[in-house]
């Protein structure tokens, strides 16, 4: 409990700025790339519900372009991400302004993944416990098949990330992330971009 209440945020602060340091010349140059290649804001902001369902912006760096329909509603993924969006994703350097989220509070170095505001109506009772921590950078999810597993996998591994939370399983679960970036594992689900849109639990609301 120490350390979830504690030394928790204690940890992503050091990491994250130090991680940050080491990644700033990426930072730079993918601000610069990207800026130039959308012709605009190199970012990606969207709401985000964190812990206790308290909502924030999460930043990423933008892997897709703004095209949409004569509606006006933006066109799927596979038809807006950019070659150098691909490229950027597979690598998960699109992940890297996240470190700006751990600084400011909003989310930890660890923990469920922040899902979209939209799905907030549509967890069971159980499912919503994944808001008890903060959101995270990387997850046990994530090392434990990312976008290529099913919703009510994420889901439960999620929850087990919460009522199990330590130290040795933080750190065990960063150096797992690495491996898995180095390895390109997990980054897409078949036939879709990203992980496909999440619809609805199996489980009842109570």
């Amino acid at each position: 409990m120490i350390y979830r209440n504690c030394l928790k945020r204690g940890l992503d602060l050091v990491l994250a700025f130090l991680m940050f340091l080491m990644l700033s010349p990426i930072f730079v140059v993918l601000l610069l790339v990207l800026s130039i290649h959308h012709k605009g804001s190199p970012f990606f902001f969207q709401s985000r519900p964190g812990k206790g369902n308290v909502s924030f912006k999460i930043l990423k760096f933008k892997t897709m372009s703004d095209l949409s329909d004569e509606s006006g509603k933006s066109l799927p993924d596979a038809a807006r991400i950019t070659r150098l969006g691909r490229m950027i994703r597979k690598s998960s350097l699109d992940e890297i302004p996240q470190l700006i989220n751990v600084l400011k509070g909003d989310m930890s170095l660890v923990g469920p993944r922040p899902l979209l505001d939209d799905y907030l109506h549509l967890y069971s009772r159980n499912q919503e416990r994944r808001h008890e921590v903060k959101p995270g950078v990387t997850g046990w999810a994530q090392i434990n098949g990312r976008n290529t597993i099913t919703w009510d996998t994420k889901f439960k591994y999620d929850i087990w990330y919460v009522d199990n939370l330590t130290f040795l399983l933080d750190v065990r679960i960063l150096f797992q992330t690495l491996f898995n970036v180095l390895l390109g594992k997990g980054i897409t689900q078949q036939g879709h971009v990203s992980m496909g849109r999440f619809e609805g639990s199996k489980e009842e609301r109570m």
